[in-house]
Parts: C-alpha cells; sequence; structure tokens
C-alpha cells in the first residue's frame, strides 16, 4: 500500500477496469488507500483486476457494464452506493478504438465509437455527478481522452471527434460542478503499450517511429497515466479543474514542430 494513503476512505470508480491504463489506475487508487469499484464489459479481466487490489490489501468490486447503456451505468452508480456507501471519485476510461479512412467507415461502426468514447462518457458523468451532488461531499472526475486532440493520425476522423468532443464538454461541466466542489478534469494519453494499442498492431517495430519522436525516449506504460488519474483525484490536485492533461512523454509537441 502507499505510504500517503492520501485516497484512505474515500471511494473511486474506474470504467474500463479490466486491463490497460483502467487496470492501473484502479491499482493506483488502491495503493493510495481507496475502495475500488471496477466497471467493463469483460467479467472475466474485472475480476482480475479485483483480485489484484485484494493481493495488495485493498478493497474492490467488479460490476459488469456498458457504459453506452443508461440503464447499465444507473445500475452501476447504484451498486457503488449500496456496496460502500459513497462515491469520491471517478474514472470513466472506457473506451473501443475505431480508425479507418471515412471512405471505408460504416456509419454503424462510427456510431459505436461515439456511442462508448463520447456518450459513454457523458452517461457517466451525469450519473457520477448526481450522486456526487446528492452526497455533498465534492469530488473528483477523471476521463481518458487522447493526444488526437492535438493531432492527427490517418483514419482518426471518428476516434479523434469522439475525444475532442470529450475535451469540450469538461470545460463546460467544470463551470457547471465547481460550485459543488466536484472537479473534472482529462487525460490524453500519447502512444502508450496496452492491449488496445496491442490490438491495432502496437510492437517494437511500428512503435519506433514514435519513440524516435518522443523526448521521454520510450513509449509511455498503463502506470504512467494511472499514476497521474489518482494525482488528479487527490486534494494535492486541487486547484485544477476543466484540463485536459497531455501525458504522452512530449510526443505531441515534438511531433508538431
Amino acid at each position: 500500500m502507499s505510504q500517503s494513503l492520501r485516497l484512505q476512505g474515500r471511494v473511486a470508480l474506474v470504467t474500463g477496469g479490466g486491463s490497460g491504463i483502467g487496470q492501473a489506475a484502479a491499482l493506483a487508487f488502491a495503493r493510495d488507500g481507496a475502495s475500488v469499484v471496477v466497471a467493463g464489459r469483460r467479467e472475466a479481466a474485472l475480476r482480475d483486476t479485483v483480485r489484484l487490489i485484494h493481493e495488495q490489501g485493498g478493497e474492490a468490486l467488479a460490476v459488469p457494464t456498458d457504459v453506452s447503456d443508461g440503464g447499465q451505468v444507473q445500475a452501476l452508480i447504484t451498486a457503488t452506493l449500496t456496496h460502500f456507501g459513497r462515491l469520491d471519485a471517478a474514472f470513466n476510461n472506457a473506451g473501443v478504438e475505431g480508425f479507418s479512412p471515412i471512405s471505408e467507415m460504416s456509419e454503424a461502426e462510427f456510431d459505436r465509437v461515439v456511442a462508448t468514447n463520447l456518450k459513454g462518457a457523458w452517461l457517466s458523468m451525469k450519473y457520477e455527478l448526481a450522486a456526487m451532488t446528492r452526497a455533498g461531499h465534492g469530488g473528483a472526475i477523471v476521463n481518458t481522452s487522447s493526444w488526437l486532440t492535438h493531432g492527427a493520425s490517418v483514419g482518426s476522423a471518428a476516434y479523434s471527434a469522439s475525444k475532442g468532443g470529450l475535451d469540450a464538454m469538461i470545460r463546460a461541466l467544470a463551470l457547471e460542478t465547481g460550485p459543488h466542489n466536484i472537479r473534472i478534469n482529462n487525460v490524453n494519453p500519447g502512444i502508450i503499450d496496452t492491449p488496445m494499442a496491442q490490438r491495432m498492431g502496437a510492437n517494437e517495430e511500428t512503435l519506433a517511429p514514435f519513440v524516435r519522436l518522443t523526448p521521454a525516449g520510450r513509449v509511455g506504460k498503463a502506470d504512467d497515466v494511472g499514476d497521474v488519474v489518482a494525482w488528479l483525484c487527490s486534494d494535492e490536485a486541487r486547484f485544477v479543474t476543466g484540463q485536459s492533461l497531455l501525458v504522452d512523454g512530449g510526443f505531441t509537441i515534438a511531433g508538431l514542430r
């Protein structure tokens, strides 16, 4: 467990918590003393995250959830409050890839990307904020955006649009939630070695050009992002809201020179 325990006594929710950045953030929350609810569509992966949290001495609950379904998101918040009695922090990380030229992407595929990446985050925040506002003790929410809101990649139109909408959304929501002592921010990961990246063909050879453009000199790890998420949800980030924070080792600024 963390020596700081800066989230001791708090409850954190992570969507897309079965692997990659979501799992790393869930473990970071637990190390900082929070009880953690992990949600996602793959129940076996969620159970694995819960097992890892239990092994490090933390408390965790798995709740299978499709965040594009409002009823399931409501049920997730209800399960969180029923089991742990409160909700203090949330990391809305659930997302899907969707990369292809516009001429080759079907309408159904575009809808799928937006339904999870943008609408799913909107639904999650809608019900998380309702719970936090009713409780009256404030809170913090972080969403996973992308470096692609600052740059571009061939075939990224739908994915970039879903994440760009999320960057715009949280600026408005920060104004709404500030009076309730609730902060909302995004993390915008760069090139991170995750199962999603590997499904898209990421390996040492394909990532080499990105590494050459990254001042940090390496590909990011899930922990690099998960630790930032836990920090943003802690009191150490108490004056940070409405921000979309690049966590990319400098890749974006280097690539845009």
